[in-house]
């Protein structure tokens, strides 16, 4: 490597330390920060944002990219290739832009809470009409950059490199084959007998610490990290610093504790990033669909099979103070309860067979938002014709419509594909792992997450950017992305009720 190389290195350190400031800072607005300072912190994330973009797109960058030369070490060969990434989708963005998103999606989270709580989109409206125009913007000026269309310019700065043409023949099959599937699974349901609903209240201090103690068996390092309540369960903070949240109800703790599972698989990986390369753009996450397919390994194809509720259900009664032999707490019935299938009309709270045609429905409609063939006044009505057209259900109020997910009101257009394709590799990974070790599904019924963790660190977490998404899926399972894993494990868990599954 030359002293371009090395000073670029250093550049981009100092760029981590800025991202990290902002992490805590937009961990702070969306957890403990007073509703009344919203525009305040506006400017003060706002201006963070235009010194980064400032430092990134200063013309001594340009100049040291073009001189820059990695050597032979496959790392930084890896890490150059990903620096110049960051700066192409950097540079075709001008410093007001990436200001003034940054004061618009704050201020339209903030009023979107409140929108949410009041079910008032009509009152919503201007704020997302501001994020979209901006997102617009963005998408155009990364797209001429990029040579792309604008949702493709978008959805690459979640996903580098994966476009709609990859996207669109995947959720096909799916948008084909899902209805019969979640058919033929609601009737095999239904052969069955009735799982017993579990009573309350459930004290959310138990839930707490319910949360805390599954986080600490998954592997979470509670030194560098912590557990929070927000409107929105997310995983954010900042590098060595990574900081969940959930939301909980006394009526019911099962979403609650899927949550912070969810959000543990998201934290996992953050914490198993390989640490020479933290401060490094190759040593982040490989975009958003390898994220996501932590979050649902952990929350959809392990917390809810067999083996992990043969370990926590005894955890379980103990949190809650139920009697060892009482029905409703045995691993059968929980079992149930945990992999109960039932088209709903909110998305986080979805089972994994109803969950892929929440995100069609998103993807859709984004992709029409951007392109301006959907106007914003008439989103609510389009939102709940695709939720009745693909799940049956009737959206009774926009609370629970199109309101219901702080994506749009934070400008992440290009962001829920990801969540469909993490919930396929989600699926293509357990199958791999589990057929390379026999070992994880006793070790997990033991309580022992040690062994899955260790493969997903070897194939996954530790291969951080250095390798872009679909060539770490291909490694790790042999195959590329695609339905058939997912699809093979619904009818396996749902329709054959395979034992350990």
């Amino acid at each position: 490597m030359n002293k371009a190389y090395q000073s670029l290195e250093r550049h981009f350190a100092r760029l981590s330390s800025l991202s990290d400031a902002l992490g805590i800072l937009c961990w702070d607005k969306e957890v403990m920060m007073p509703h009344g300072t919203a525009d305040r912190r506006a400017d003060n994330l706002a201006i963070l944002e235009g010194l980064r973009h400032e430092i990134l797109t200063a013309p001594e960058m340009a100049d040291l990219l073009a001189e820059a030369d990695a050597g032979e070490d496959p790392w930084r060969r890896a890490n150059l290739a990903e620096m110049r990434r960051v700066h192409t989708h950097a540079t075709a963005l001008p410093g007001d832009l990436v200001e003034a998103c940054t004061q618009a999606t704050t201020r339209s989270e903030m009023a979107w809470r409140e929108a949410r709580q009041n079910s008032d989109f009509a009152g919503f409206l201007p704020h997302l009409t501001e994020v979209l125009n901006l997102t617009r913007q963005v998408g155009e000026a990364k797209g001429a950059a990029l040579g792309l269309s604008p949702y493709d310019a978008l959805l690459d700065s979640f996903d580098p490199g994966t476009r709609q043409t990859d996207i669109d023949p995947i959720f096909a099959r799916l948008r084909t084959e899902l209805p019969g599937l979640i058919a033929a699974v609601l009737e095999k349901q239904a052969s069955l007998p009735a799982s017993i609903p579990l009573e309350g209240p459930f004290p959310i201090a138990r839930q707490e610490a319910l949360g805390r103690r599954l986080m600490q068996q998954l592997g979470f390092d509670m030194t560098r990290g912590r557990l929070d309540v927000s409107a929105h369960p997310f995983c954010g903070g900042a590098t060595h610093d990574v900081r969940l949240t959930t939301r909980y109800d006394e009526e019911d703790f099962i979403p609650a504790m899927m949550g912070v599972l969810h959000e543990t698989g998201h934290a996992m990986y953050e914490q198993g990033l390989p640490q020479n390369w933290l401060s490094q753009p190759v040593g982040r996450a490989a975009g958003m669909t390898v994220h996501e397919s932590q979050s649902l390994m952990v929350e959809m194809q392990v917390c809810r099979s067999r083996a992990f509720v043969e370990w926590v259900a005894p955890l379980l009664r103990q949190t809650f103070e139920v009697a060892e032999t009482t029905p409703a707490w045995q691993p059968d019935n929980l079992h149930r309860l945990l992999t109960h299938v039932q088209p709903g009309l909110i998305r986080v709270d979805a089972d994994e067979v109803t969950y892929p045609a929440h995100i069609l429905i998103r993807y859709d409609l984004e992709k029409a938002m951007i392109k301006g063939d959907l106007a914003l006044r008439d989103l609510p009505a389009a939102f709940n014709d695709g939720i009745h057209s693909l799940l049956g259900l009737s959206v009774p109020d926009d609370r629970r419509g199109c309101l219901q997910d702080i994506h749009w009101p934070e400008g992440l257009f290009g962001y829920f594909p990801c969540y469909a394709l993490g919930a396929l590799a989600s699926a293509q990974l357990r199958t791999a792992a589990y057929q390379q070790d026999a070992s994880l599904a006793p070790a997990i019924a033991q309580g022992n997450f040690a062994p899955l963790m260790q493969w997903l660190r070897t194939n996954v977490h530790s291969r951080a950017s250095s390798a872009s998404m679909p060539e770490i899926i291909r490694a790790a399972t042999g195959a590329p992305l695609s339905a058939d894993a997912y699809l093979a494990h619904v009818r396996r868990r749902y329709l054959d009720r395979a034992p350990d599954a």
